[in-house]
């Protein structure tokens, strides 16, 4: 038996839209951090409905244990939702927000 699982190697992407008070308390820098931290790719955008659109990209699990975090977010968030969706696209280069 291997000392790891294929699902860490395996590169997957997800987009993910978070919901609750998500805007206006560094979300997305936080977002960035976690996912460079875990070496994810993607993005992280304010939506005008007041929701964030996480694309996240990489090891899966990796990519699972940050759109986990997503729930959490940063001190002063209060997500009351994530819906998440696998999404076949080429992995950006890096993680950005916008």
């Amino acid at each position: 038996m291997l000392p790891y699982s294929t699902a860490d190697f395996r590169m997957i992407c997800r987009r993910c839209w978070v919901s609750g008070r998500v805007q206006g308390v560094w979300y997305r820098g936080s977002t960035r951090r976690e996912a460079e931290n875990r070496g994810v790719t993607g993005y992280a955008r304010n939506l005008p409905d007041g929701r964030v659109e996480v694309l996240a990209c990489g090891p899966q699990t990796a990519v699972d244990a940050l759109c986990d975090w997503l729930w959490q977010g940063p001190a002063h968030a209060e997500v009351s939702d994530v819906q998440c969706e696998f999404v076949t696209l080429p992995p950006p280069a890096d993680f950005t927000t916008g």
